[in-house]
């Protein structure tokens, strides 16, 4: 690459946070995640706009993983590029993209054993259904090792950095490090407080990859999520709070791990506490967030430990 590419943050409201997008400006431009149903129109759109692009132009629509808020947009995006973008996701969060039951599923799956919210499965459904532009087939299936060609002398190469979910990529433009992770470094949590990830060992092997084999000059993350001090970042870092970030990602997953190997060994405590049946473990993170307030980190997380510590791992 002879130059460096320019990447726009693309932010459209949404509850109590921002959902972010970035429009990398390629000879086929690309955008990374896409919110919900409502962002490529009223989020990215009016941002093109002023920078003298069109949504029309968007050739690829790169999603780093399955989760309601990067690609509840993206049929809806597909539809503004006159269906000629070509939508990339990882083969394992495919299903999420086919299919808004599978969301409901994954709920129902997990989240539903802790919280016992009578309503969840009708607010899950009807989220979806309200959030989620279209069900979609994926033009471009894939998983980790490929280099998607974004026009000229651009090109961007796919990793798997599996964790937050099974099917999370990392997406890098070539020559410059310039890496999107979505959800997948966690740090301190987000709006919740908690780092959320399904998978403990994959996330570690993961941000480890993003820190040792990767080196991000520049990282984009999915939210501004929070440092130990409760400060958010940026969802732009440059090398240096990109160190930081996967430092810090490291340093509190060795303590949940910690946590949870001492108290979940033995098997789950029921209490009446709002944590239960991981009360001890937060006590000792010293967690004071409201575990119940979807997309409930908490619990995904911890089910993650203690599917781990009943396989005797």
């Amino acid at each position: 690459m002879t130059h460096e590419v320019t990447i726009h943050p693309l932010v459209s409201p949404w509850g109590r946070f921002g959902l972010y997008s970035f429009f990398i400006d390629a000879p086929e431009p690309a955008v990374v995640d896409t919110g919900i149903a409502s962002s490529p129109a009223e989020g990215m759109a009016p941002v093109l706009e002023k920078l003298g692009r069109s949504i029309e132009e968007v050739r690829w629509i790169l999603l780093t993983h399955g989760h309601i808020d990067h690609l509840g947009g993206a049929h809806a995006l597909w539809e503004l590029t006159g269906r000629r973008a070509q939508v990339v996701i990882h083969e394992a969060d495919a299903h999420l993209l086919r299919s808004r039951r599978a969301h409901v599923e994954n709920y129902v799956a997990v989240r539903r054993q802790y919280l016992r919210d009578p309503n969840g499965v009708a607010e899950q459904t009807a989220t979806a259904q309200a959030v989620i532009s279209g069900e979609l087939e994926p033009t471009v299936l894939v998983r980790g090792g490929e280099t998607l060609s974004l026009g000229g002398d651009v090109t961007v190469s796919v990793h798997h950095i599996p964790g937050h979910t099974a099917g999370s990529v990392a997406y890098v433009v070539d020559g410059q490090r310039s890496v999107f992770v979505g959800d997948a470094v966690q740090v301190h949590g987000a709006a919740n407080g908690f780092p959320g990830y399904e998978d403990p060992d994959a996330y570690r092997a993961s941000l480890t990859y993003l820190r040792d084999e990767i080196r991000p000059r520049h990282l984009y993350l999915g939210h501004p999520y929070r440092s130990a001090d409760g400060k958010p970042f940026g969802v732009e870092l440059n090398a240096e709070d990109s160190r930081r970030a996967l430092r810090e990602s490291l340093d509190l997953e060795q303590r949940i791990a910690d946590a949870s190997r001492r108290y979940l060994r033995d098997g789950l405590r029921e209490t009446d506490s709002v944590y239960s049946p991981f009360e001890w473990v937060a006590n000792e993170l010293g967690y004071t967030g409201d575990p119940t307030r979807e997309p409930s980190p908490f619990f995904t997380t911890l089910h993650g430990y203690r599917t781990r510590f009943a396989a005797g791992s």
